[in-house]
């Protein structure tokens, strides 16, 4: 398959939320076109007719308590704690479907929602399920760290052109990733294009910067569109 696995994808740019940093974010370099400004609230016109899809948001919270992981792992349903191999009790609910890694300091990462509503939503299933547990948790400090959207623009790209031109924000190596990562500056986006046309953008704190970078660079992928072989051909014959 040409596309990586969406938890992968979702941690690209996560958080390390009470843990060492176990996952490593890729920032994107200062190089890069200014966009139009856009409100926030608003999302971007849409020249693609393409809107990306939300496959996964990466939320944090502050229980505001210090808690016993093991006690929390034999007495709650879904929960499982395995200290020598990571430092949080990996708890899974099924409305909304999201995992939960819930440290002992108390702080907590929510991942696999569709939506901030869901992020939020899952969030206080799993605080509410630690306070059952007779741990005087609170619900503080929510916030959504990571979005990751996917689309399809339905038409193979030439990636060796795209990274040659776009070499200042792209890094293309097909011997160690089918993928080409573009690292746009505004909005903070990492784009992973795949030859095929899939594109996953990840790194976004609000849909819409998410739908802004699509937009972006949709032009570019227009420009690398891999022609059919007649096609081509056809392209290279001088008239006569």
């Amino acid at each position: 398959a040409d596309q990586p696995s969406l938890c992968w994808q979702a941690m690209l740019a996560g958080t390390s939320a009470g843990a060492s940093s176990s996952t490593t974010a890729l920032v994107p370099t200062d190089t890069a076109t200014e966009p139009a400004d856009q409100p926030a609230d608003q999302p971007p016109t849409s020249l693609s007719g393409i809107r990306p899809i939300l496959q996964n948001i990466v939320a944090t919270c502050n229980l505001g308590i210090a808690l016993d992981l093991k006690t929390i792992a034999m007495h709650a349903r879904n929960a499982e704690y395995n200290p020598k191999r990571f430092s949080a009790v990996i708890m899974r609910i099924r409305d909304p479907k999201t995992t939960a890694l819930i440290f002992k300091s108390g702080k907590m990462v929510v991942t696999g929602a569709k939506s901030e509503e869901q992020a939020r939503q899952a969030a206080r299933k799993f605080a509410r399920i630690v306070q059952k547990l007779d741990f005087p948790a609170r619900f503080t400090d929510f916030k959504i760290q990571n979005m990751v959207g996917s689309c399809d623009v339905k038409f193979p790209i030439r990636l060796e052109g795209l990274a040659y031109k776009h070499s200042h924000y792209s890094s293309y190596e097909p011997e160690l990733f089918p993928g080409l990562i573009y690292r746009m500056v505004q909005p903070k986006i990492v784009l992973l294009i795949f030859v095929s046309g899939k594109v996953v953008l990840t790194g976004g704190k609000v849909r819409n910067e998410i739908f802004s970078a699509f937009e972006q660079i949709y032009p570019v992928l227009q420009e690398f569109r891999k022609l059919p072989a007649a096609a081509a051909a056809t392209a290279l014959t001088p008239a006569t």
